[in-house]
């Protein structure tokens, strides 16, 4: 009830005109707000399509399945580019809406498994189609956990602790960098966005944290791992969360405390939802559970970035 609630008032100022979503180093010195010269243009660029009617696909499954059976996005294009230099350059994909294009960035954040995983570009590109600018770094430096290997022992953990933090925070910033360089700086947009899912959310909740700078002006966190609750006093931008109540990793406790800590910040729980359900739904019942989040965050995004 209460979710059904929280998920009615995030969603009472959707705009309809909006497209429809009917399925799914070193630490670097200074803030992250720090703009530099603009960098070198993407060194490849390419139009993404549907097969099927050569029209793009506006849903995340439609999108992995290469159909086009529902109404149509505006044509987004998809470039790889390079953001810093040397030892400190971080790869990263850039999905641009053409015909409706706001002029906003979104800085992505992947989970474990990568910029480079369909389920990421498949969410990112469906965020494009909504008018945005997203940008998707990698965050592992070519070395995301693989699809193939258990979630569970020590292996992981291993792996987890080579993701040194100062680092992956260095990256994030250079990237909201970009992004300021790209669409703040130049008078494109005056506001970001960050959204964030799983390892990805985590990391959000930090980089909101010591964003003193106030480059930011939204964000949405997907289940979060891990999330220390204490920084939600120093978050100033306003965080949709979304979980499930079924997740082992992301306690519903946590999120809650976020929630109440967080200034304008606002929590969605999904009743018997698991870890990655809104981007990665394997089930009939995650799938509209996911549906529901996509439009609550789009809401959120909009009412926060451009309204």
């Amino acid at each position: 009830m209460a979710r059904a609630a929280a998920a009615a008032a995030v969603l009472a100022a959707r705009p309809s005109s909006l497209p429809g979503a009917s399925s799914p180093r070193r630490r670097r010195p200074g803030h992250a707000c720090f703009v530099r010269p603009p960098g070198r243009p993407p060194a490849t660029l390419r139009v993404l399509l549907s097969p099927v009617q050569r029209t793009p696909c506006c849903t995340q499954a439609e999108v992995a399945a290469g159909s086009s059976t529902v109404e149509a996005c505006e044509l987004v294009s998809g470039s790889d580019l390079v953001v810093g230099e040397g030892d400190d350059s971080v790869s990263a994909y850039l999905f641009k809406a053409v015909k409706n294009n706001n002029g906003t960035g979104i800085l992505l954040l992947s989970d474990i498994y990568g910029f480079e995983d369909s389920a990421t570009r498949d969410f990112a590109y469906r965020v494009a189609c909504n008018g945005y600018n997203v940008l998707v770094p990698d965050l592992f430096r070519g070395n995301p956990w693989k699809p193939s290997l258990p979630l569970g022992g020590d292996e992981i953990q291993q792996w987890l602790a080579g993701q040194a933090p100062d680092r992956v925070s260095g990256d994030i910033d250079a990237c909201t960098r970009w992004l300021l360089d790209e669409f703040t700086a130049a008078g494109v947009s005056k506001k970001l966005g960050v959204v964030g899912f799983c390892y990805g959310g985590g990391r959000l909740v930090e980089a909101l944290a010591r964003d003193s700078g106030a480059c930011f002006s939204a964000g949405v966190c997907f289940y979060g791992v891990p999330m220390d609750a204490s920084l939600g006093d120093r978050v100033a931008a306003p965080v949709l969360f979304v979980c499930g109540d079924g997740d082992p990793y992301c306690a519903v406790d946590t999120v809650r405390e976020l929630e109440r800590r967080a200034r304008g910040a606002r929590a969605l729980v999904y009743a018997g939802r698991g870890h990655g359900f809104a981007h990665r739904p394997q089930s009939v019942e995650d799938d509209a559970d996911a549906e529901d989040a996509f439009n609550a965050m789009r809401a959120w995004l909009h009412d926060h970035l451009l309204a």
